[in-house]
């Protein structure tokens, strides 16, 4: 039986196609809901496998709202780029919690980092693509949950 649950979004994304590409790999990687925050998904190209259809998407007007609506008992993890970040390969995945990927072109913002019980990132020579890294973290929690 599956144990936990969990959910992947980005916050104040600037291109809505990374939004379709993050709801395929979602729907891939067995994720239960994924979000926004800040920005409504606007239909695109890059949802081919229409995951619309088996995993729901919700939208945050602000952090604020975002913030109240987190599941009980949940963990904040914020994937981004930060010194005191967890590497992604040392991570052990919690059993509900909520994922949350900054925007591209400036990240996660301090404000949102404190409110993250936990910071995860992931070890590469360039920064990579926002959907990218959601499906690089899928893939580790899949393998290391089994």
């Amino acid at each position: 039986m599956k144990r936990g649950y969990y959910g992947i979004g980005i916050y104040y994304g600037k291109n809505t196609a990374n939004v379709g590409v993050l709801w395929r790999t979602a729907a891939n990687f067995d994720a239960d809901f994924i979000f926004t925050v800040g920005k409504r998904y606007q239909k695109q190209h890059s949802d081919v496998t229409k995951a619309w259809r088996h995993i729901p998407l919700n939208t945050y007007e602000s952090a604020d709202d975002f913030m109240q609506h987190i599941p009980h008992e949940c963990k904040l993890v914020g994937i981004e780029y930060d010194n005191s970040a967890t590497d992604l390969k040392d991570y052990k995945h919690p059993e509900r919690c909520v994922y949350l990927l900054g925007a591209e072109d400036y990240g996660l913002p301090l404000a949102i980092l404190s409110r993250c019980q936990e910071i995860i990132t992931i070890s590469s020579t360039r920064c990579m693509n926002v959907a990218v890294a959601g499906g690089v973290v899928m893939y580790d929690r899949q393998c290391k949950r089994g």
